[in-house]
């Protein structure tokens, strides 16, 4: 089916079940996020997916694997909570979620926003991007200026305070920024309004195309066998 835009009833589930968080209110209201989360959240991947394909923006995605679960691993975690008040789709170059260079959605009534890059990379993966971004200056102001054009930056949130090991005499700032970050993504907030039409297929798609800039950048860099 094509994407219509979530129901007015997205939002209020969440809140709801923040309130609740027990199994028996969740399956008593499982035909709602059914109907009003799931269901319009896996129509958006696959529209967006295909749209993306006939943009030629190696970014894709499913039903089956990019909806994020609504259970909570709550193993190695302090809260208890067996339910996300939260609903995110991720699309990658192969289709799973666990590609780096992830494009994403996110909807809660907190907040709901796209994102896209690399999000809290394993050890290996950051010390490449962020050397990428040291070795090669240029490359890296080329691609967070094409960023700025789109009205987007990286994200320095969790940045550290000093720089790490091997990148401490760095003189640029701005890249000596660069090799603190802990994440490599930009954001772009979406307005409660616009989840609830079809445009926000028009919105996603267009952020793919403005980050597209920051997922090469990281591809390569991951790529680099130096």
């Amino acid at each position: 089916m094509s994407f219509e835009g979530f129901g007015p009833q997205a939002l209020p589930f969440f809140k709801a079940l923040a309130f609740h968080q027990t199994r028996e209110w969740f399956e008593e209201n499982r035909g709602t996020y059914e109907t009003a989360v799931k269901a319009p959240m896996c129509d958006l991947v696959e529209e967006t997916s295909a749209r993306l394909a006939r943009a030629k923006i190696p970014i894709k995605g499913d039903r089956k694997s990019s909806l994020f679960r609504i259970h909570r691993d709550v193993r190695f975690s302090k809260n208890k909570d067996p339910y996300k008040t939260n609903a995110g789709v991720a699309l990658t170059r192969s289709g799973s979620k666990n590609d780096p260079g992830v494009l994403y959605f996110h909807l809660s009534p907190e907040e709901c926003f796209f994102a896209a890059g690399f999000h809290l990379p394993d050890p290996l993966e950051l010390a490449k991007l962020r050397t990428a971004a040291a070795r090669t200056p240029k490359a890296f102001k080329q691609m967070t200026a094409k960023l700025a054009v789109a009205g987007l930056k990286l994200s320095a949130e969790d940045a550290l305070k000093r720089a790490p090991r091997g990148f401490e005499n760095i003189d640029d700032p701005e890249i000596a920024a660069a090799t603190r970050l802990k994440t490599f993504i930009c954001l772009r907030p979406v307005a409660a309004a616009e989840i609830r039409t079809p445009a926000l297929i028009d919105g996603f798609c267009a952020f793919a195309g403005d980050a597209l800039p920051l997922l090469k950048w990281g591809w390569d860099a991951l790529s680099d066998s130096r």
